[in-house]
């Protein structure tokens, strides 16, 4: 099968680049931030590394929407939630209805968006437990070691039918190694709830997830808001598909294993860009709020999240030489 990437940015070229390299299929790229696209065509491809190590270019099909005239049997779709709308109404003349779409981007109210699009029984939900630094234009990070990719799928509605049983046996043979879930929500509500400790607190103070686990009370903390996670989500109906010790553990384990890497909402943080707290942390709330149910603490960080955000304005360039 062919697929076409929406969103050449740091997961975007991970599974693209992984898709075309170990799996052996086409895959084109569609992306709308100019410097990428002309410093991809520049060099004659995307620039790869794993671990800061053996970067190389990697040759690559980029388009701009406008220009694209493929017709990709699937749809890999990774933007910022806040970008999303956007960047389907522009894409939307490249959809068409024998196509499937997989998204597993991270926070949630994306497969709304995308459920406009495409029938529901067309899209496959997936959640990524698989750092990725995008470093700039056409430059791009793996993290981790060959083989720890981590991730799930599941349908959006219905059943696997013999296209998206195509899509799995691909993303395995792509070594991003799927697992499958028949819990849509619970699924992708697990991935939500760990970005909602993780990435929302290494942000607030601009931290490695190393350094993040090395503080002793992370456990404490991990545990105070997962149990309020985990109870708006049962007030919800939604069984998460790990449970709560799971939960809890994994923070100290994904810490360790991806020890140097700053979250993906740290990386938009650190470059002045809006980041995607209310779709996570946020999101947890808004369960909490439509179930009668107040998560205070989600509530606070949310805040707290954006706080920093406006923050950022007040703090002065180091290398500024201070008035006399």
């Amino acid at each position: 099968m062919k697929y076409g990437i929406i969103g050449a940015g740091a997961m975007g070229y991970r599974y693209g680049v992984m898709l075309q390299a170990n799996a052996g299929v086409e895959v084109d790229f569609i992306d709308t931030w100019e410097p990428n696209v002309e410093q991809v065509k520049a060099q004659g491809g995307v620039r790869v590394a794993r671990d800061h190590q053996n970067a190389h270019v990697v040759p690559i099909n980029i388009y701009y929407p406008e220009d694209y005239q493929g017709h990709p049997d699937v749809w890999i779709i990774f933007k910022k939630q806040m970008q999303l709308a956007d960047e389907l109404k522009r894409d939307a003349p490249l959809f068409h209805d024998d196509q499937y779409v997989f998204s597993a981007m991270n926070g949630m109210g994306h497969f709304e968006k995308i459920a406009q699009y495409f029938p529901h029984q067309h899209i496959v939900g997936g959640t990524a437990m698989i750092a990725t630094v995008l470093n700039g234009p056409a430059d791009v990070d793996f993290m981790g070691a060959v083989g720890s990719e981590v991730m799930h799928m599941g349908m959006y509605e219905g059943t696997q039918d013999a296209t998206v049983k195509q899509i799995v046996r691909d993303f395995t043979a792509a070594g991003l190694n799927p697992s499958w879930s028949d819990n849509f929500m619970g699924m992708c509500m697990s991935k939500v709830v760990f970005n909602a400790v993780t990435n929302s607190l290494c942000t607030m103070f601009e931290i490695q997830m190393g350094q993040f686990i090395s503080y002793p009370g992370v456990r404490a903390m991990a545990t105070q808001m997962f149990n309020e996670a985990y109870d708006a989500c049962e007030r919800a109906g939604i069984k998460l598909i790990e449970t709560r010790q799971e939960e809890i553990d994994s923070v100290e384990t994904v810490s360790r294993a991806y020890q140097y890497h700053y979250p993906s909402m740290y990386q938009d943080f650190s470059k002045g860009r809006p980041t995607e707290v209310d779709y996570i942390n946020g999101y947890i709330a808004k369960i909490g709020r439509e179930h009668d149910y107040v998560c205070r603490v989600h509530e606070f960080v949310t805040h707290e999240v954006h706080l920093a955000e406006t923050m950022r304005q007040f703090k002065k360039d180091k290398n500024a030489v201070p008035a006399s």
